[in-house]
């Protein structure tokens, strides 16, 4: 658990002493993408506190999720749809569900 914090602060610290822009092009997929892969670090939070981590669940569910997010605003872009909203939707809901589960485990103690 203090190896998930320690690399949110660095990469909070670096985040915010090295900015990075991403062209317009690809903030659609960059929104959704990043959405997608703190939905799983958040899944990954909780599994660990549930004591049913698996890391290999983790990192395949960190690349499947980011990359079919990507397709997903692909899909959509050309059919002339913004399904990117669906992924936002899909990938918040999940991120509170997780938060909301973890504030539980934590409260119970």
């Amino acid at each position: 658990m203090i190896w998930a914090v320690l690399g949110v602060m660095v990469g909070l610290a670096v985040g915010i002493y090295w900015p990075v822009s991403v062209p317009m092009e690809y903030a659609k997929y960059m929104s959704v993408a990043v959405l997608a892969c703190l939905d799983t670090v958040f899944g990954g939070l909780r599994a660990g506190l549930l004591h049913n981590f698996n890391n290999l669940v983790f990192i395949s569910g960190f690349f499947t999720n980011a990359l079919m997010a990507a397709v997903l605003v692909y899909i959509g872009e050309r059919i002339g749809i913004d399904l990117y909203y669906v992924a936002l939707l899909a990938f918040g809901l999940r991120i509170f569900n997780n938060l909301a589960v973890i504030r539980h485990h934590f409260l119970k103690k």
